[in-house]
C-alpha cells in the first residue's frame, strides 16, 4: 500500500514540477540551450525612448527587425531605454514588441534611465510586471538590477553558461565630475555567484557572459589591436575611476565577453588579457550618432569557451567575429595552409641547442649545434647557461578544426614562429620580455612548427600561445605537439 501511494507521490510530484517549469519558461524565467546547443542573445543599447518623438516608429521598427530577422531566445536591453516622461507610458512601449513576439527580455539600466521621473527600484518594480521579462532587482547592493541569469544545458540537466547583468550606475559628476562606477559590494557579489557556480560544476568555472552599460577603462586597451574589429568614431566615455571589476573577472575565470552600450558611436569589439570587450549598435533614432541602428548578437555554444558574435542593422549584418580566435569568422577569402601527411607520430617536441652571442634568431641557421633532445613542449629549460644561448625547436602541430588561428610569442630575447614554412610570429631581435601576435589559416590535420629563439642577456622568457574557434587562449597544450616516432 506504502509503494502505491509512493508512486501517486512521485506523479503529483512530477506534474508539479512540469506545471513550475511551464510557468517559469512562459514567464521568461527559465532559459537553456537549443537543441543544436546554440543560445541565442539580441543586445539592444541608448534606445532613448520618448513617447512624444516622431521617431518612435523608427525605432520600434529597428527592433521588431531584429526579433523578427534573428529569433533571439533573450534579449538584453543594456541602458538609456526610456529617457523621457511619461516614463510608465514608454516602458510599456518598450515592452510591447517583446511581449507581441513572445521573446524574454532583461535590462540593465543605465545613467539617464532615472532621469525621467521613477527611481531605479521603481523602474524594475514597474518592469517585474511586464509579461516575458527575465530581470529583477537583485539583491541588496549599491544601485539596482544586479542579477545572475543561468542558461542550463539542452537536455536540462546542468547549467552550462551564465549571464550576469550588473548596474554601472548613475552619473556622480557632484562629487567627482565624472561617471559613477561598478561598487565593491556589487563586485563582491558577483565574486561570490561566480564562485558558488563554479563549486557546483567540479570547480571548473562556467563560460559567462557580463552585461552593462557604462564601458570600464580597459575599453581603451583593445583600440587598434590586430583582434579588433568594428568601428570606434568616438573617444571611450568611462569611469575615471577604475573599479576592479575587470581584475575579477580574471580572478573568476568565467566571463568570456562584457557588452556595454553608453557610447554611441562605437560599435567595436576586441580582446584584452582573454576577455573579449564589445559594444553595441545603438538602437534608437532619439540620440546622437552617425552608426546604423540595430543591435549586437551573441550566439553562446554549449560546452564551450566560446562564442559568435555579429552587427544586425536594417541592412543586414556587419563584423561577424568569433572569441576566442579574435577575428572575423566569414573571411571566405582566408588563405588555408594545407596540412602535411605524417604518421607513426608520438607526443613531444624536438630541439637543438646553441651558445654564442646572437642577434637575432636567425642567426641560429649558421650557427653550430651543440646538443638535442626531446621535449613535451617547448621549453628553455634545458639551456647550459644564463646569457648567449638559443633553441631551435620542431614539431607537429595537430589542428582538430579548420579555421583562422591567432598564436603569440611572449619572449626575453628573439623568438620567430614558423608554420609550414610560413613565418607566422615575429618578435625577433634583442628586447625585454614582450609579447607579439600573428595569425594564419590552418586546415585540419598536422602542420610543421618551428620556432627559432635566442638569449641575448639579462632575463631569459619564452611562451607560446594558441587561441582559435573553440580554443581560449592558452599555451600550447602538450596534446597538440607531435614527434615522428
Amino acid at each position: 500500500m506504502r509503494s502505491k501511494y509512493l508512486i501517486l507521490y512521485t506523479i503529483l510530484a512530477g506534474y508539479l514540477f512540469l506545471g513550475a517549469f511551464s510557468a517559469n519558461a512562459q514567464a521568461g524565467k527559465h532559459f537553456q540551450f537549443r537543441k543544436n546547443k546554440t543560445f541565442k542573445i539580441a543586445q539592444f543599447s541608448d534606445i532613448h525612448w520618448d513617447n512624444n518623438s516622431e521617431n518612435c516608429p523608427r525605432t520600434m521598427a529597428v527592433i521588431e527587425n531584429v526579433l523578427k530577422t534573428e529569433k533571439p531566445d533573450l534579449a538584453v536591453l543594456t541602458g538609456d531605454i526610456v529617457t523621457a516622461s511619461p516614463a510608465e507610458e514608454g516602458w510599456k512601449a518598450i515592452a510591447q514588441p517583446f511581449i507581441d513576439s513572445k521573446t524574454s527580455w532583461a535590462v540593465v539600466l543605465g545613467n539617464h534611465d532615472g532621469e525621467p521621473g521613477p527611481s531605479r527600484d521603481e523602474i524594475f518594480e514597474l518592469l517585474v510586471t511586464f509579461p516575458y521579462f527575465a530581470g529583477e532587482k537583485g539583491p541588496e547592493l549599491y544601485g539596482c538590477g544586479n542579477y545572475d541569469i543561468p542558461v542550463w544545458s539542452s537536455d536540462n540537466k546542468k547549467v552550462e553558461s551564465v549571464l550576469y547583468c550588473i548596474d554601472s550606475n548613475n552619473s556622480n559628476r557632484i562629487i567627482y565630475k565624472d561617471y559613477d562606477w561598478i561598487h565593491f559590494d556589487q563586485i563582491n557579489w558577483y565574486r561570490e555567484t561566480s564562485q558558488k557556480y563554479t563549486t557546483q560544476n567540479n570547480n571548473y568555472p562556467l563560460p559567462s557572459l557580463a552585461f552593462f552599460h557604462i564601458p570600464i577603462p580597459e575599453y581603451n586597451e583593445v583600440v587598434g589591436q590586430p583582434s579588433t574589429v568594428g568601428i570606434k568614431n568616438e573617444g571611450v566615455a568611462s569611469s575615471h575611476v577604475n573599479s576592479g571589476i575587470f581584475a575579477s573577472f580574471l580572478d573568476m575565470k568565467d566571463v568570456m565577453g562584457v557588452f556595454v552600450g553608453h557610447d554611441h558611436d562605437n560599435n567595436y569589439i576586441g580582446i584584452h588579457d582573454n576577455i573579449a570587450l564589445a559594444f553595441s549598435e545603438v538602437t534608437g533614432y532619439d540620440t546622437y550618432g552617425e552608426l546604423d541602428r540595430g543591435a549586437r548578437i551573441i550566439e553562446l555554444k554549449e560546452g564551450e569557451y566560446s562564442f559568435d558574435t555579429w552587427i544586425r542593422t536594417d541592412k543586414g549584418v556587419s563584423f561577424k567575429y568569433n572569441y576566442p580566435a579574435g577575428l572575423q569568422y566569414n573571411d571566405e577569402n582566408a588563405d588555408y595552409s594545407p596540412a602535411v601527411e605524417v604518421d607513426a607520430l608520438k607526443q613531444g617536441v624536438h630541439y637543438n641547442y646553441y651558445e654564442g652571442n646572437y642577434s637575432s634568431a636567425k642567426d641560429l641557421e649558421s650557427a653550430k649545434e651543440l646538443k638535442s633532445g626531446t621535449l613535451e613542449n617547448i621549453s628553455i629549460a634545458p639551456a647550459d647557461q644564463k646569457d648567449h644561448f638559443g633553441f631551435e625547436f620542431e614539431s607537429y602541430l595537430k589542428i582538430d578544426k579548420k579555421g583562422v588561428y591567432l598564436f603569440y610569442l611572449y619572449s626575453d630575447d628573439g623568438a620567430i614562429l614558423y608554420i609550414d614554412g610560413k613565418p607566422v610570429v615575429n618578435n625577433d631581435g634583442s628586447h625585454n620580455a614582450r609579447r607579439v601576435d600573428g595569425r594564419i589559416g590552418l586546415e585540419k590535420g598536422y602542420h610543421e612548427l618551428k620556432l627559432m629563439y635566442f638569449e641575448d642577456y639579462e632575463g631569459q622568457q619564452l611562451e607560446v600561445g594558441i587561441s582559435g574557434l573553440t580554443i581560449r587562449e592558452t599555451t600550447i597544450p602538450n596534446d597538440m605537439l607531435f614527434i615522428k616516432n
